[in-house]
């Protein structure tokens, strides 16, 4: 007999096994790209699809009911194609990319004048951009490139763009049509 040395959540207390699977398990075949994650997204060179998995991410996005719910990080996995990337933020919290197929040149920008250092990353190579550090990434190859994003906390706010324009603008993505 098998006995558990932590207790459990006070949400999970009373489901049953079938239920906690059900919950927290998600497939990649089961989850349509969002390619309108972000309000970036929707300009060309920052074009990009969110597959959510746990959690809303850097998007804001928190309403999806079939995401894993998040308890202290997010997990999503972001399909970028060659010459896309994303609009240099911030977040309230640590934010880590790690690479699963293909090359992303991840940067870090200094705040007021626009410096960066940039860092290849290839497969299973990762990086951790720390709160309020100006960060973004670009694929500069001639591949798509598939990583995993991160982000410390279960529900962190929506990406803070470094752009004036796109800051003021930062929600609109969660906004319903019509």
């Amino acid at each position: 007999m098998s006995t558990a040395r932590h207790a459990r959540l006070p949400h999970v207390q009373d489901m049953t096994l079938e239920e906690i699977a059900k919950k927290y398990v998600r497939k990649f075949s089961d989850i349509t790209a969002d390619w309108e994650a972000f309000e970036d997204a929707k300009i060309d060179g920052f074009r990009r699809a969110q597959h959510r998995f746990i959690g809303g991410g850097g998007s804001g996005k928190h309403n999806d009911p079939d995401v894993i719910p998040a308890e202290a990080f997010t997990c999503s996995i972001m399909f970028v194609n060659p010459g896309e990337g994303n609009a240099p933020h911030t977040h309230e919290v640590e934010e880590i990319f790690f690479v699963l197929e293909g090359h992303l040149n991840v940067f870090f920008e200094e705040e007021g004048t626009g410096r960066r250092i940039y860092q290849k990353l290839g497969k299973w190579e990762c990086v951790a951009c720390p709160a309020g550090i100006i960060h973004g990434y670009v694929n500069d190859s001639l591949e798509p490139c598939y990583f995993q994003v991160m982000l410390g906390k279960g529900r962190p706010q929506t990406m803070g763009y470094a752009d004036e324009r796109l800051y003021e603008t930062r929600d609109a993505h969660l906004k319903t049509p019509g």
